[in-house]
């Protein structure tokens, strides 16, 4: 299989001497492309350090981390921003949606932020998978949080990124709720082809996906 992203002796080290706190203390991670990866850990463990550095969100002490042959650390700060937004689709504990958008317009809203033109028939296709039809004129209060992070999703999936990083998207929903969304993940995921890796604390979660990478103070403990 092809790896999409690899990481190699990843890093993140804060503090100096007594304070030293070794978040990633030397990750060697490949992930294949069109597979559904949860990295589990329990809360400290670093494996939201881990997603920021996935998705350059933040920079490594050291190490290195290429996403779909692009090597993060050799991008400056507009290069890294705008290969986030065509290439990286990010999916938030809490949403992250824009309050004053409707569900239509947050869903192309990062498209439209690169002037490109969204790919009207296959959003919709995303659309109907995830059941949002009948609320695309909702404005993000009037939807339900299951509802919320269903446009989330289709916001990810929507400008066909390389891969899709999930930040804890259970993380402020019921039981039942949590299963049909990351449910809906993987069933998006396998339905456009997508990469897609998923930070959880919760193991029934996590046994959802194809593979299981478990972080252990910084270091992976599992694979």
């Amino acid at each position: 299989m092809e790896t999409i992203l690899k990481t190699t002796g990843l890093k993140k080290y804060y503090g100096k001497g007594e304070t030293l706190v070794k978040a990633l203390d030397g990750i060697d991670l490949e992930i294949e492309r069109g597979k559904f990866t949860a990295i589990i850990g329990t809360s400290g463990s670093g494996k939201s350090t881990l997603l920021h550095m996935l998705g350059g969100l933040d920079i490594p002490s050291e190490g290195s981390v290429n996403v779909d042959g692009t090597e993060l650390a050799r991008l400056n700060s507009e290069q890294a921003t705008i290969f986030r937004r065509k290439r990286i689709g990010f999916i938030f504990q809490n949403y992250n949606l824009v309050p004053v958008l409707n569900v239509w317009e947050n869903i192309i809203f990062p498209i439209t932020l690169d002037g490109r033109k969204p790919d009207q028939d296959f959003i919709l296709q995303v659309i109907r998978l995830l059941g949002l039809e009948k609320k695309l004129d909702s404005l993000p209060n009037n939807l339900s949080g299951g509802q919320q992070q269903r446009v989330a999703i289709a916001r990810a999936l929507a400008g066909k990124p390389s891969i899709i990083l999930a930040d804890e998207p259970t993380g402020n929903l019921d039981t039942r709720t949590g299963d049909d969304v990351v449910g809906l993940l993987k069933m998006t995921g396998r339905e456009f082809r997508q990469t897609i890796v998923m930070i959880t604390h919760n193991p029934e979660i996590a046994q959802m996906a194809d593979r299981i990478v478990q972080i252990e103070n910084g270091r992976i403990a599992a694979q």
